[in-house]
């Protein structure tokens, strides 16, 4: 977490939790406050392929507002990066991290509020599902419901979002070819969907990023991430609707106005069909592409100091 002490107030101290054993996996990532604190606790989860210096510009005006807990999801960052078994990639292993986490923090049986971007949104929806009464409320950035994105037949969704058809074929092909050329793969990657350039990152932010693409081992973990999307959560949310297991807290999702979620979805539908009845849904686009909380971090923090009350 080389990055951090250039991206975030001194005031941030690091944190390893384990979350798991056989295998053995721990979760890394750093925290505004200790639980002595009477500010509320808020998780933020990053997205692909990033880490949690994606939060940089967001967490530094929230701290006198909640105690903030900002991971590296599995298979990023500094996290444990579990190898072979892709089942260890589902949503409802990353959720259960997040628990751990929580609770080795010093938040045990205590709700808290989630912010989550691309990924780190899957892995929200997720704990909205499974850990209902821990979620008070949660935003949800710049996704559409797994099962509901992988449905779709517009030949637009595919073209922009080739990454989770290549991504997720048999190893080592993906890896290889990234590991061929990390740093176009970044670049490349972070300067479409839906943004105008590389202009929108922390130049410290991009230099992680790139780093840990360079890391076979954090290659080979985020494919299994998206190769786990494809199966594992795709199952696991048909399993959920089969048996009723719905979002039960109220949620905010911001969608990207230039980024091909919003324009191929019906953002309100989609989080409908998946939340309980009478559970408040909102859905609002706004000015950027899918790369939220780095081009606008601004409009994030707004809706966090608004939703999150």
């Amino acid at each position: 977490m080389a990055a951090t002490s250039t991206l975030f107030p001194s005031t941030f101290t690091p944190f390893t939790v384990q979350t798991q054993s056989s295998p053995d996996v721990s979760i890394s990532g750093i925290r505004s406050s200790d639980s002595s604190s009477s500010l509320p606790p808020l998780l933020l989860l990053h997205g692909y392929p990033e880490t949690h210096h994606m939060w940089h510009a967001v967490a530094s005006q929230l701290t006198s507002h909640f105690s903030l807990v900002i991971m590296d999801i599995r298979g990023y960052g500094a996290s444990s990066k579990p190898a072979n078994n892709t089942a260890l990639y589902a949503k409802s292993h990353m959720a259960n991290d997040c628990i751990a986490v929580m609770d080795a923090l010093g938040y045990a049986n205590q709700p808290f509020y989630v912010c989550g971007h691309d990924r780190g949104a899957r892995i929200t929806h997720k704990l909205l599902v499974d850990h209902p009464t821990r979620i008070l409320k949660a935003i949800l950035l710049d996704i559409c419901p797994t099962l509901a994105m992988y449905n779709c037949t517009n030949p637009l969704f595919p073209k922009a979002y080739f990454h989770w058809y290549f991504l997720i074929q048999q190893s080592p092909l993906p890896e290889t070819l990234i590991n061929g050329a990390p740093r176009q793969v970044v670049e490349g990657f972070m300067s479409g969907m839906g943004s105008q350039s590389l202009s929108i990152f922390h130049e410290d932010a991009l230099a992680e990023y790139i780093k840990c693409m360079e890391d076979e081992d954090y290659v080979h973990a985020t494919c299994q991430d998206y190769r786990a999307a494809a199966t594992h959560d795709l199952d696991e949310q048909k399993d959920d609707l089969a048996k009723g297991k719905l979002i039960q807290s109220p949620i905010r999702v911001l969608l990207g106005k230039n980024g091909i979620v919003n324009r191929l979805f019906d953002g309100k539908e989609e989080w409908t069909k998946v939340t309980a009845e009478g559970v408040p849904v909102e859905v609002e686009a706004v000015d950027s592409g899918h790369f939220i909380p780095e081009e606008i971090p601004d409009v994030i923090v707004s809706n966090i100091l608004d939703f999150f009350q």
